[in-house]
């Protein structure tokens, strides 16, 4: 039988690209988004990285060095890109997961239940007994599977790092026996699994969830609500953490059981009046009753609704796709039979006590409120398609995938008036250790497209014709893009080198490309877009990624399509204006295919 991790080393190594391939495959992907003027610039700044002995070369020749003893060329990169963020992850980079009803409403029933299947598919992989995700019987990488639980962010400065299993200072599997309860502003550490290792009932996890909600009828003070902590910048949240930890020992060990904690149950107060509410809950929520920084976070409301809230660093949507679908595939009782669980009386848990001065108190309360305004300058808006899916788009003779990207760019021409830099996430777990790669959806084909969508002149015949086009663009770059054929994040890892190591390669000027106007312009989005399809998956969201942007988590399934938008407050207006432009876009694009 094979096992779950054991293909990961033999998959083929991410491709690290030329420097001429990416220089062109640039100058091809930002050419649409330019000026004649400005495209004149940018390729005379890029043609600058082919200079025979170059600071360009100096680069690329250190990057082909350390890929020769590496994974993979990237597995510098992605600490750099994720850790390396120096804003607060809370809702600008955390990602949730809103799922369907459950079997009940109690939300202590609802947690317990959720608890037991994700400690379940735990146990598959632990045991190694979990089948290996493939892909048009193309091996996936599982690797980030192993980082799931016990896994936590932990701030510092100038980068972060993370604590986690299967790592040189954590070897193996985690064998913690706690999670951590976060309710009403408190936190409390519960051991589901008993000392033999054999894990507590759904039944018992649920009392014991029931005792920390009753113990404490009133929610506690805003500067004791520690968790709020985890909202703050990052630098800044290190520097508070230090002193947190620093001012009495049982900070430090209360810290160090959050942080070990397999998972966190974030039992929220809010009684969601719709999806979107809902959603917004788990995109955010009471800063109080999250930590952040942990990789997963099971979060169920008052009604039973539930989700997750994901920390990225570590984790891509697919590998949480693997786990939330896990989770569903099977009876309660068959994961309860995995991990071994049995009637052993109401689990151990207690509240864990923070010992806190007048200064940290404020820290914690200011990081509360600037939370809560930052969330409060945060529009989202949720769409649903349930008459439209994947399905009705294959049998319009199209990618599901490019038929909606391009309903992105005619609904945002119209609501906003421009075609601008847009990013789509792809995924590229066929290669070791393979995470995403960065795609930029605008085409010249794809710009033809949406110029012809609204142009009076134009026969439908012109408008199909040109959207094939587009479709066809859309599925050669994103083929590109899964082969590791991407241009993007080969030339920003070799700025982040001239950053980590350009003192000793003698390369410490910033190089001319990135500040042309191509590399600007390109990575400066209108709209980033990311897709979940899972049947257990209602809605996938995260927060805007600029001042500008259009935030666009989409759940595409063969029956259905919804989307959650995000963007800052004071764009709220364009954005619920691509709303509509994008329920019009649809119908009017399924008509003229059909």
């Amino acid at each position: 039988m094979t096992t779950t991790f054991a293909a990961d080393d033999d998959l083929p190594k991410v491709p690290l690209p030329t420097l001429s391939a990416s220089v062109d495959r640039f100058l091809e992907w930002c050419a649409p988004l330019l000026t004649p003027d400005e495209y004149a610039r940018t390729e005379s700044a890029a043609r600058e990285l082919l200079a025979e002995g170059g600071p360009a070369s100096v680069l690329q020749a250190d990057l082909e060095r350390f890929d020769a003893g590496a994974h993979s060329w990237l597995d510098a990169f992605w600490p750099s890109r994720y850790l390396g963020r120096r804003d607060r992850i809370a809702l600008n980079a955390n990602f949730f997961f809103l799922f369907g009803p459950g079997s009940t409403t109690d939300p202590c029933e609802r947690a317990a239940q959720l608890t037991v299947a994700a400690l379940g598919h735990k146990a598959d992989l632990d045991a190694g007994t979990f089948p290996p995700l493939v892909n048009r019987d193309v091996a996936q990488s599982m690797d980030q599977s192993r980082h799931i639980f016990s896994t936590t962010r932990i701030p510092g400065d100038p980068q972060d790092t993370v604590r986690t299993p299967y790592s040189d200072d954590w070897p193996g599997p985690s064998t913690e026996r706690h999670v951590v309860v976060l309710h009403r502003g408190r936190i409390h550490r519960l051991d589901v699994v008993g000392a033999d290792g054999a894990a507590h009932s759904a039944e018992e996890i649920a009392g014991a969830l029931r005792e920390i909600r009753q113990s404490h009828p009133e929610r506690a003070a805003t500067g004791d609500a520690v968790g709020a902590l985890t909202t703050l910048a990052r630098a800044e949240w290190a520097a508070v953490r230090d002193r947190l930890t620093g001012l009495d020992p049982a900070n430090a060990e209360a810290v160090d059981l959050v942080e070990r904690a397999l998972l966190a149950i974030c039992l929220d107060e809010t009684d969601p009046a719709d999806e979107e509410s809902a959603a917004r809950t788990l995109l955010a929520g009471d800063a109080g009753d999250r930590w952040f920084d942990k990789a997963l976070s099971i979060v169920v409301l008052a009604d039973g609704t539930a989700g997750v809230n994901i920390e990225h660093c570590e984790l891509d949507g697919t590998t949480v796709l693997t786990l939330v679908d896990a989770m569903f595939a099977d009876p309660l009782q068959v994961h309860a039979e995995r991990i071994g669980a049995r009637p052993q009386g109401v689990p151990s848990h207690a509240e864990l006590r923070f010992v806190l001065d007048d200064d940290l108190r404020a820290t914690v309360a200011r990081a509360h409120d600037e939370f809560s305004a930052f969330l409060d300058a945060t529009a989202t808006e949720l769409v649903a398609f349930d008459d439209f899916g994947a399905r009705d788009a294959k049998a319009l003779k199209c990618s599901p995938d490019a038929f909606v990207q391009a309903c992105y760019q005619v609904a945002h021409r119209r609501a906003k008036g421009v075609t601008g830099a847009t990013y789509e996430s792809i995924a590229t777990r066929q290669f070791r250790r393979g995470r995403t790669e960065a795609m930029r959806v605008i085409t010249p084909e794809m710009v033809t497209f949406v110029d012809t969508m609204g142009d009076p002149q134009a026969s439908d015949a012109d408008k199909v014709d040109t959207f094939r086009a587009a479709a066809a663009a859309h599925g050669a770059r994103a083929k590109q893009c899964q082969q590791g054929d991407a241009p993007e994040q080969h030339l920003w890892e070799l700025d982040w080198i001239r950053r980590r190591r350009g003192a000793e390669l003698g390369v410490t000027e910033q190089l001319a490309v990135f500040d042309s106007p191509g590399w600007t312009i390109m990575r400066d989005d209108w709209l980033s877009t990311s897709s979940a399809p899972s049947d257990n998956i209602r809605y996938f969201g995260f927060g805007s990624t600029s001042s500008r942007c259009i935030g666009v988590a989409y759940v595409l399934l063969p029956d259905r399509f919804h989307v959650h938008l995000s963007t800052p407050a004071d764009q709220a207006e364009g954005m619920h204006a691509f709303a509509r432009e994008l329920r019009t876009a649809v119908t009017e694009l399924r008509n003229l295919l059909a």
